[in-house]
């Protein structure tokens, strides 16, 4: 027992030297141009990708590690293409929306990857003269690992003498602390932001080059390792690079050990450690958070007056907006009159997902709250009035009990997340709907584990497609106003105080947390009602509903409408589902073409297509 105990030490040691490498790169790049770059994760896949193509080519004992080296520059390079041509043109954009831009860059080289690999996966060669083991407790243990132990502290030291013992680090250092004043003092920015973004890429991309022995290259790897470093450089506290490493190593050993421990059997009752692996780092997350929520080695975060978020205060449906919802309800009554039926089925989806970006804008827009976990609510409601549906419950009644389910726990989560704020409440978010995604997944008595359910359709009053739409429609429609007059009700100019200056707000009587948490649930309450009538129209339901891509395409559908408009989310829903459907059914590599899209959308529109749009009419109307 002493010696498998030791031997998942080890290998969790292994592992959090990987992890801490592109964690240092992340943390590097946040900590001089404060992008929060999802796009990492897909630099650390095409080191790997790179690693296996380059050390076959190149062959013999150098082609490990010279197709390592090589396929880490070449990432650092491709990183810098992406700082100069894409990112510096949005550094003066909303953090989120850079967020989203670099999400547009995971698509484009996802499929990148998918044009020149292929969609199998692909082994990698084991490291030249490192492909023995040890024998430690009578357990072999590979050298390759005990390699990867020692590199871990070594790059944590390298580092350190890089940022403390050289001018380019103290200019790293001195952006990190004040950019303005760097700027002021003489410090190109231009150069100095375009290094660390190709530093970080490197780090990123040498991690992955150096997993080649360890698991083989895959499409699925950029968004699971970004979720780790996440967990990481918030765990050990953004920007703190000691921080990362710790943080590195706590996650990878618990991990490594819920593989040790395996099923443990108490009182009859057997619990599954190693099921826990899906979401041990998202639980060390959460217990790291909600006791400190600025991490293990941050500093909390001076007290704000006023928030980023109000810079744009969140516009009103005015008489503008007005002339446009009577042709718009035209249309909607003329879809399924005059449409095909895969027209009316595009416009259900629309509607169901405008009312899901509705719910976030809510958070977002009037409440200041970002959520990288909002498809929780979503696919919460979804699986309630499912398994109410299958257990012969009328959907007048499913569909309501589905709601109340999210709503729930909407609230639940709610009340933990409204005590933070800013990134530390948005990876609180992500880190509550992973959880609630691993227990769909592995639920099979219930949720259908990884197969969902199936066999959800409706009663035959709604069996037609059309009759379906305008049934949906209606609610889909009622609710989204509904979202619209809570943020210009009493509670919501309470909601907006609280974003835009929370300790006024608490001066003069107004129980900042208390609101916070209502608008937390009833957004949840509404992204519940979205997945309830989600699952009737498609008669099917997966994990995937509750899952990271689900809340990400949320996030883009609010910011590419305009998080401060009251039409913005449904704008953007409609803008991102259409141009998905269209780029789907036009080329197979339409992950690229979406990508490049949105990032194009984002650089060109800063405040969302209906925020500037109605910025052009305002100035037009003056």
């Amino acid at each position: 027992m002493l010696s498998s105990f030791l031997i998942q030490t080890l290998n969790g040691l292994a592992s959090a030297s990987l992890l801490f490498l592109v964690a240092l790169g992340l943390s590097l790049i946040f900590g001089v141009t404060r992008i929060v770059n999802f796009a990492h994760g897909s630099l650390y896949m095409l080191g790997l990708y790179l690693a296996t193509t380059l050390s076959q080519k190149l062959g013999g004992a150098f082609g490990f590690w010279g197709g390592a080296l090589l396929a880490a520059l070449i990432v650092g390079l491709v990183g810098a293409v992406i700082e100069i041509v894409i990112l510096k043109h949005i550094y003066a954009a909303p953090e989120l929306l850079q967020l989203i831009t670099t999400f547009g860059i995971v698509l484009v080289i996802k499929d990148a990857a998918l044009y020149f690999w292929g969609p199998d996966d692909i082994l990698g060669p084991k490291a030249a003269g490192f492909t023995g083991a040890v024998v430690v407790l009578g357990k072999a243990v590979p050298t390759y690992d005990l390699v990867l132990i020692v590199l871990g502290p070594l790059f944590l030291a390298l580092t350190w003498a890089l940022l403390t013992r050289t001018r380019w680090g103290t200019a790293v250092r001195a952006a990190t602390q004040d950019r303005e004043m760097a700027a002021a003092l003489g410090v190109n920015q231009a150069v100095l932001f375009t290094s660390v973004f190709a530093l970080g890429s490197f780090l990123a991309g040498l991690s992955g080059a150096l997993s080649m022995p360890r698991e083989p290259a895959n499409l699925t790897l950029d968004l699971s390792i970004i979720a780790d470093v996440f967990v990481v450089a918030v765990v050990g506290g953004l920007g703190s690079i000691p921080g990362s490493y710790v943080a590195a190593i706590i996650v990878s050993v618990v991990k490594a050990w819920c593989i040790g421990i395996g099923d443990v059997t108490a009182g009859g009752v057997t619990l599954s450690f190693s099921k826990l692996t899906l979401v041990a780092e998202f639980i060390v997350m959460a217990v790291v958070l909600i006791w400190r929520p600025w991490g293990l080695f941050g500093a909390p975060p001076p007290v704000q007056r006023q928030t980023t978020l109000a810079a744009t205060p969140l516009e009103a449906l005015g008489t503008s907006d007005l002339r446009y919802l009577a042709p718009l309800g035209v249309l909607l009554v003329l879809i399924p009159i005059l449409a095909d039926q895969f027209t009316v089925v595009l416009a259900t989806d629309i509607a169901l997902f405008g009312l899901f970006a509705a719910s976030l804008g809510l958070m977002m827009g009037a409440g200041g709250m970002a959520s990288f976990g909002h498809a929780a609510y979503f696919g919460a409601g979804a699986y309630a009035a499912a398994i109410l549906a299958k257990s012969s419950v009328p959907l007048l009644v499913a569909i309501p009990g589905g709601v109340a389910f999210a709503g729930l726990l909407a609230a639940c989560f709610g009340w933990l997340c409204v005590r933070l704020s800013g990134v530390s409440l948005a990876m609180l978010t992500l880190a509550l709907a992973q959880i609630t995604w691993a227990v769909a997944f592995q639920w099979d008595t219930v949720t259908g584990g990884s197969n969902g359910l199936v066999g959800v359709w409706p009663p035959s009053w709604l069996a037609s497609k059309r009759a379906y739409y305008a049934f949906s429609v209606l609610i889909a429609s009622g609710a989204i106003l509904a979202v619209w007059s809570l943020a210009h009700s009493p509670f919501g100019y309470a909601l907006r105080a609280t974003r835009d200056s929370p300790l006024r707000a608490a001066a003069v009587g107004i129980d900042t947390r208390r609101i916070q948490w209502i608008a937390f649930t009833l957004a949840g309450t509404f992204a519940g009602l979205a997945g309830a009538l989600f699952v009737f129209s498609k008669g099917s339901l997966s994990p995937d509903s509750l899952s990271i891509p689900r809340s990400m395409d949320g996030l883009v559908m609010v910011l590419l409408g305009g998080v401060q408009t009251l039409m913005g989310p449904v704008v953007g829903a409609a803008v991102f589902i259409g141009l998905q459907d269209w780029i789907v059914r036009t080329t197979s590599y339409w992950q690229a073409v979406l990508g490049a899209a949105v990032i194009l959308i984002t650089m060109l529109f800063p405040r969302g297509i209906a925020g500037t749009v109605r910025a052009l009419l305002g100035r037009r109307e003056r």
